[in-house]
């Protein structure tokens, strides 16, 4: 990203807001001249608070390549996230690739290390899931036989016990819901808590 950033006053002076050397503060400076220099420019500024003037280099980010794991469902493929070289990344976070959305849930470090967060240069490995569906497992047990499928959903999508939810336009009863921290006979979760839903015929 380029240091500072532009505005514009009412006499359509050009400012920008960068570290003064002088007064080693980020101040206003009035951007005097700019010359295009390779995918950048090089801007003469003068900080409108001590009046020094010098040389500003304003150069866009370069794009380096993540390795990153997607997880849809149980399906995973390996992809190269492109995203600037001075950007930080932190589990949890949510990004766009290919028109979905995908959740950062690992980001391991030159040494293979889980870290919460890191800038992007220092990322040897990176594991996200996808975000805007959330695949659900479910066990329909009618007395002595069982079936399982599987929906998918808003991962918002809210799920209660003794609720009634249809499932290939038939109507079941939700049972009891397992996480991932095991199985609940009482309660709601969101389909992106769930691992499993127990569903039995209504009464």
């Amino acid at each position: 990203m380029y240091p500072g950033r532009d505005v514009q006053d009412k006499d359509s002076v050009v400012e920008a807001i960068v570290m003064c050397p002088e007064c080693s503060e980020q101040l206003e400076h009035e951007v005097m001249r700019r010359n295009p220099k390779g995918r950048g420019e090089d801007a003469l500024v003068r900080c409108l608070d001590c009046g020094h003037v010098h040389t500003l280099q304003m150069r866009p980010p370069r794009a380096v390549h993540v390795k990153t794991t997607l997880s849809d469902g149980n399906e995973s493929v390996l992809a190269a996230i492109e995203v600037d070289e001075d950007e930080e990344i932190a589990v949890g976070e949510v990004f766009e690739h290919n028109g979905m959305h995908w959740c950062v849930t690992r980001i391991d470090d030159s040494h293979s290390k889980s870290v919460t967060s890191l800038g992007t240069v220092g990322i040897n490995a990176m594991w996200a899931i996808r975000r805007d569906k959330a695949v659900v497992k479910i066990t329909m047990n009618n007395r002595e036989t069982s079936e399982s499928a599987r929906i998918e959903c808003e991962p918002d999508r809210v799920f209660s016990c003794g609720s009634i939810m249809a499932v290939d336009g038939k109507n079941w009863r939700i049972r009891g819901l397992h996480t991932g921290k095991g199985r609940t006979l009482t309660g709601s979760r969101t389909a992106g808590e769930v691992r499993r839903i127990y569903l039995q015929p209504p009464e």
